[in-house]
């Protein structure tokens, strides 16, 4: 199976939202006490990558697992409850 925000999506019946997403990104990395740069290289991934997403322009799952894992947080984290 691979992974898709439609995925994610159906798992939890709810509908998503890239603002929505955008903004518990932000919200939990600030939370954590992490940076941009900081969550950029833990991730493996470019500042510009997490701007993207804390902008809403992109809701790439594989990134938001990434973030997820860095953050030491469930993914679901970032979605609609």
């Amino acid at each position: 199976m691979t992974i898709s925000i439609n995925n994610f999506a159906s798992a939890n019946g709810a509908k998503l939202s890239p603002q929505h997403i955008a903004s518990a990104v932000a919200e939990t990395r600030r939370s954590v006490g992490y940076s941009i740069e900081e969550l950029a290289i833990t991730t493996g991934l470019v500042n510009d990558e997490i701007v993207r997403i804390e902008n809403g322009t992109d809701a790439d799952p594989a990134k938001l697992k990434r973030i997820a894992a860095a953050l030491k947080v469930p993914v679901t984290t970032f979605l609609p409850s």
